[in-house]
Protein backbone atom coordinates (compact mmCIF):
# COMPACT_ATOMS: atom_id res chain seq x y z
CA UNK A 1 0.00 0.00 0.00
CA UNK A 2 1.81 3.17 -1.41
CA UNK A 3 1.22 6.36 1.10
CA UNK A 4 -2.37 8.36 -0.31
CA UNK A 5 -3.28 4.95 -1.39
CA UNK A 6 -6.07 3.01 0.83
CA UNK A 7 -8.10 0.29 -0.53
CA UNK A 8 -7.90 1.13 -3.61
CA UNK A 9 -9.23 5.04 -3.24
CA UNK A 10 -6.17 7.83 -3.93
CA UNK A 11 -5.82 11.29 -2.61
CA UNK A 12 -2.89 13.29 -3.22
CA UNK A 13 -0.77 14.21 -0.06
CA UNK A 14 -2.21 17.84 0.89
CA UNK A 15 0.30 19.80 2.93
CA UNK A 16 -0.64 23.17 4.42
CA UNK A 17 2.09 25.62 4.52
CA UNK A 18 1.63 25.48 8.38
CA UNK A 19 4.88 25.25 10.08
CA UNK A 20 5.20 21.92 7.73
CA UNK A 21 2.16 19.88 8.56
CA UNK A 22 0.66 17.63 6.23
CA UNK A 23 -2.61 16.13 6.27
CA UNK A 24 -3.26 13.00 3.98
CA UNK A 25 -4.73 9.40 4.10
CA UNK A 26 -3.36 6.97 6.46
CA UNK A 27 -1.34 3.83 5.57
CA UNK A 28 -0.65 0.89 7.29
CA UNK A 29 2.57 2.99 8.34
CA UNK A 30 0.55 5.32 10.36
CA UNK A 31 -1.71 3.14 12.42
CA UNK A 32 0.80 3.14 15.24
CA UNK A 33 1.39 6.70 15.65
CA UNK A 34 -2.54 7.13 14.63
CA UNK A 35 -3.09 4.88 17.83
CA UNK A 36 -0.98 6.27 19.87
CA UNK A 37 -2.66 10.15 19.77
CA UNK A 38 -6.46 8.36 20.10
CA UNK A 39 -5.28 6.26 23.08
CA UNK A 40 -3.35 9.52 24.74
CA UNK A 41 -6.74 11.49 24.05
CA UNK A 42 -9.12 8.71 25.39
CA UNK A 43 -7.36 8.63 28.33
CA UNK A 44 -5.90 12.54 29.20
CA UNK A 45 -9.15 14.52 27.67
CA UNK A 46 -11.76 11.64 27.65
CA UNK A 47 -10.37 10.23 30.96
CA UNK A 48 -11.96 6.87 30.07
CA UNK A 49 -9.18 4.98 29.70
CA UNK A 50 -9.54 2.56 26.99
CA UNK A 51 -13.52 0.50 26.42
CA UNK A 52 -13.70 -1.99 24.44
CA UNK A 53 -17.02 -1.55 23.39
CA UNK A 54 -16.37 2.04 22.42
CA UNK A 55 -12.69 1.55 21.21
CA UNK A 56 -11.98 -1.33 19.48
CA UNK A 57 -11.19 0.60 16.16
CA UNK A 58 -8.36 2.27 17.99
CA UNK A 59 -6.61 -1.04 18.42
CA UNK A 60 -7.81 -2.35 15.23
CA UNK A 61 -7.81 0.43 13.03
CA UNK A 62 -6.52 -0.96 9.67
CA UNK A 63 -9.93 -3.81 10.02
CA UNK A 64 -12.43 -0.29 11.17
CA UNK A 65 -11.09 2.28 8.91
CA UNK A 66 -8.61 1.09 6.08
CA UNK A 67 -10.16 -2.24 4.59
CA UNK A 68 -13.55 -1.01 3.84
CA UNK A 69 -14.49 0.82 1.43
CA UNK A 70 -16.72 3.61 2.22
CA UNK A 71 -14.24 4.35 5.45
CA UNK A 72 -11.39 6.49 6.31
CA UNK A 73 -8.49 7.62 8.26
CA UNK A 74 -6.71 10.86 7.67
CA UNK A 75 -3.56 11.49 9.82
CA UNK A 76 -1.74 15.02 10.27
CA UNK A 77 2.26 14.84 10.16
CA UNK A 78 4.45 17.18 11.33
CA UNK A 79 8.18 16.45 11.09
CA UNK A 80 7.77 12.69 10.89
CA UNK A 81 5.47 12.07 13.66
CA UNK A 82 1.65 11.70 13.57
CA UNK A 83 -0.12 14.51 15.69
CA UNK A 84 -3.55 14.52 14.20
CA UNK A 85 -6.56 11.77 13.14
CA UNK A 86 -10.04 12.07 11.90
CA UNK A 87 -11.77 9.18 10.30
CA UNK A 88 -15.09 8.35 9.16
CA UNK A 89 -17.19 5.20 9.55
CA UNK A 90 -20.32 3.64 7.75
CA UNK A 91 -22.10 3.45 11.44
CA UNK A 92 -24.71 5.35 12.74
CA UNK A 93 -25.03 5.76 16.54
CA UNK A 94 -26.33 2.66 18.38
CA UNK A 95 -29.11 2.49 20.81
CA UNK A 96 -28.74 1.94 23.84
CA UNK A 97 -26.46 3.75 24.81
CA UNK A 98 -27.93 6.29 22.54
CA UNK A 99 -31.49 7.37 22.40
CA UNK A 100 -33.71 5.30 20.01
CA UNK A 101 -34.87 8.13 18.08
CA UNK A 102 -31.48 9.49 17.16
CA UNK A 103 -30.28 5.85 16.62
CA UNK A 104 -33.35 6.18 14.34
CA UNK A 105 -32.33 9.49 13.14
CA UNK A 106 -28.78 8.42 11.89
CA UNK A 107 -28.78 4.68 10.52
CA UNK A 108 -25.81 2.95 9.24
CA UNK A 109 -25.41 2.71 5.77
CA UNK A 110 -26.51 6.51 4.82
CA UNK A 111 -24.46 8.24 7.90
CA UNK A 112 -20.96 8.91 7.69
CA UNK A 113 -20.16 9.25 10.89
CA UNK A 114 -17.49 11.16 11.83
CA UNK A 115 -14.89 9.89 14.50
CA UNK A 116 -11.73 10.19 16.25
CA UNK A 117 -11.07 13.63 15.19
CA UNK A 118 -8.22 14.55 17.47
CA UNK A 119 -5.32 16.89 18.18
CA UNK A 120 -2.27 16.91 20.01
CA UNK A 121 -2.08 19.22 22.55
CA UNK A 122 0.68 21.18 21.52
CA UNK A 123 -0.28 21.00 17.74
CA UNK A 124 -4.15 22.91 18.59
CA UNK A 125 -4.87 26.49 17.27
CA UNK A 126 -3.22 25.57 13.57
CA UNK A 127 -6.73 24.96 11.85
CA UNK A 128 -5.95 20.92 11.78
CA UNK A 129 -9.46 19.68 13.16
CA UNK A 130 -11.32 21.91 10.73
CA UNK A 131 -9.33 20.89 8.00
CA UNK A 132 -10.09 17.47 8.84
CA UNK A 133 -13.81 17.72 9.19
CA UNK A 134 -13.38 19.50 6.07
CA UNK A 135 -11.61 16.69 4.29
CA UNK A 136 -13.74 14.00 6.03
CA UNK A 137 -16.74 15.65 4.27
CA UNK A 138 -15.80 15.79 0.76
CA UNK A 139 -14.59 12.37 1.35
CA UNK A 140 -17.83 10.98 2.91
CA UNK A 141 -19.37 12.67 -0.81
CA UNK A 142 -16.84 11.01 -2.92
CA UNK A 143 -17.92 7.98 -1.05
CA UNK A 144 -20.98 7.86 -2.15
CA UNK A 145 -24.66 6.50 -0.59
CA UNK A 146 -24.56 8.70 2.56
CA UNK A 147 -27.31 11.25 3.31
CA UNK A 148 -26.08 12.90 6.79
CA UNK A 149 -22.71 13.74 8.51
CA UNK A 150 -23.51 12.61 12.71
CA UNK A 151 -20.81 13.22 15.33
CA UNK A 152 -20.72 13.25 19.07
CA UNK A 153 -18.40 14.87 21.79
CA UNK A 154 -18.07 14.92 25.24
CA UNK A 155 -18.58 18.44 26.32
CA UNK A 156 -16.50 17.83 29.63
CA UNK A 157 -13.29 17.68 27.07
CA UNK A 158 -12.31 21.79 26.56
CA UNK A 159 -12.82 23.67 23.94
CA UNK A 160 -14.89 20.81 22.09
CA UNK A 161 -18.09 21.74 22.18
CA UNK A 162 -18.14 25.29 21.63
CA UNK A 163 -16.00 24.02 18.48
CA UNK A 164 -18.30 21.43 17.23
CA UNK A 165 -21.05 24.48 17.69
CA UNK A 166 -19.30 26.37 15.47
CA UNK A 167 -19.23 23.75 12.61
CA UNK A 168 -22.34 22.01 13.49
CA UNK A 169 -26.32 21.81 14.38
CA UNK A 170 -27.10 20.04 17.66
CA UNK A 171 -29.76 17.13 17.30
CA UNK A 172 -29.63 16.07 21.17
CA UNK A 173 -27.81 17.36 24.37
CA UNK A 174 -28.57 14.63 26.72
CA UNK A 175 -27.52 16.39 29.12
CA UNK A 176 -31.13 17.70 29.31
CA UNK A 177 -32.69 14.41 29.17
CA UNK A 178 -34.13 12.99 32.63
CA UNK A 179 -31.17 11.69 34.58
CA UNK A 180 -28.47 13.17 31.99
CA UNK A 181 -28.08 10.37 29.52
CA UNK A 182 -24.37 9.91 28.64
CA UNK A 183 -23.13 13.74 28.99
CA UNK A 184 -22.45 13.94 25.59
CA UNK A 185 -24.49 15.75 22.61
CA UNK A 186 -24.57 14.90 19.36
CA UNK A 187 -24.44 17.00 16.41
CA UNK A 188 -25.43 16.94 12.40
CA UNK A 189 -22.74 18.75 9.85
CA UNK A 190 -24.31 19.65 6.48
CA UNK A 191 -22.79 17.35 3.66
CA UNK A 192 -20.36 19.68 1.36
CA UNK A 193 -21.56 21.41 -0.95
CA UNK A 194 -25.28 21.81 0.55
CA UNK A 195 -26.82 24.80 2.78
CA UNK A 196 -28.53 25.17 6.12
CA UNK A 197 -31.51 27.05 6.35
CA UNK A 198 -30.99 28.90 10.10
CA UNK A 199 -33.54 32.02 10.63
CA UNK A 200 -34.93 31.90 7.22
CA UNK A 201 -31.64 32.55 5.68
CA UNK A 202 -29.60 30.07 3.45
CA UNK A 203 -26.12 29.70 4.93
CA UNK A 204 -23.74 27.98 2.55
CA UNK A 205 -21.24 25.19 4.21
CA UNK A 206 -17.55 24.42 2.95
CA UNK A 207 -17.39 23.41 -0.31
CA UNK A 208 -19.63 25.81 -2.33
CA UNK A 209 -22.45 24.38 -4.65
CA UNK A 210 -26.03 23.18 -4.55
CA UNK A 211 -28.47 23.70 -1.47
CA UNK A 212 -29.56 21.06 0.68
CA UNK A 213 -32.05 21.37 3.74
CA UNK A 214 -30.92 19.42 6.18
CA UNK A 215 -34.21 17.88 7.21
CA UNK A 216 -36.04 18.00 10.92
CA UNK A 217 -34.62 21.25 11.34
CA UNK A 218 -32.54 22.73 14.80
CA UNK A 219 -30.51 20.17 15.86
CA UNK A 220 -27.12 18.84 14.02
CA UNK A 221 -25.05 15.17 14.66
CA UNK A 222 -21.24 14.70 14.72
CA UNK A 223 -18.02 12.51 16.30
CA UNK A 224 -16.71 9.13 17.89
CA UNK A 225 -18.12 5.57 17.62
CA UNK A 226 -20.50 4.63 20.04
Amino acid sequence: MTAGTVAGRTDADRGHGDAGYVLRTATADDLGGARAVMLDTVYRDLKSGYVPRWHADIIDPEAAYLRPERCTLLVVEHRGEIVATGAVRDRGPQTPPNPPWVAERFPSGSTAQLCRIYVRPEHRRHGLARRLVRELGEFAVRAGGYEALYLHTDPAVPGAEPFWRSLAREVCDERTLPGGGQGIVHFELPMPGAATVSGGAARATPGGGAARTIPGGGAARTNPAR
